[in-house]
């Protein structure tokens, strides 16, 4: 009995072990590091490039149909955060996006952000309001269209991915003012 019992717990170590989580990684931004101002909007009292960084993951998981990426900022002084940005429908085939990429092209759909804008909208925290976090997440999804419009309402979109998503993978950069 023992030994059936330690060859279970083998083959339960090697099957959980050889998993590989989705894995988001940035040419443009690293975790933890503040962002160029190529990255910062162009209005609301910013002037910068307001182009979206380039990304790419890795390792999605198996019945992936599509993806979604979103960036949201925890820190915005408003009660609830800040949405800079909400693509899905992002084909399967499609593991880089590059800077300044238009969904669209790639098949993809983008909905209303919290600057009542629809595609990415850079980051762009209030002067003086110390360092923010950017949280860029890859969503790794079990459907290729979300049934979603682009008024679909940042928290809907949100509250959807969490409900459905297979994985997902975050990486936070930051930037002060």
């Amino acid at each position: 009995m023992k030994a059936i019992t330690k060859s279970i717990i083998a083959l339960s170590f090697l099957a959980v072990g050889s998993a590989q989580a989705l894995e988001i990684t940035s040419n443009d931004i690293q975790e933890g590091h503040p962002m160029a101002k190529t990255f910062e909007y162009s209005s609301w009292g910013c002037d910068g490039g307001n182009l979206s960084p380039q990304l790419m993951w890795k390792d999605a998981p198996a019945g992936t149909k599509s993806f979604a990426i979103t960036a949201y900022d925890p820190d915005a002084p408003t009660g609830s955060g800040f949405w800079h940005w909400i693509a899905f429908d992002i084909p399967a085939t499609v593991n880089e996006l590059p800077r300044g990429v238009d969904i669209k092209k790639l098949g993809g759909m983008e909905s209303r952000i919290d600057y009542g804008t629809v595609g990415f909208g850079g980051v762009c925290p209030p002067e003086n309001d110390g360092m923010h976090r950017y949280q860029f997440t890859v969503w790794a999804l079990p459907t290729d269209k979300l049934n979603l419009q682009e008024n679909t309402p940042a928290a809907v979109v949100g509250f959807t991915l969490n409900s459905m998503a297979l994985d997902k993978a975050t990486l936070t950069a930051t930037y002060t003012r």
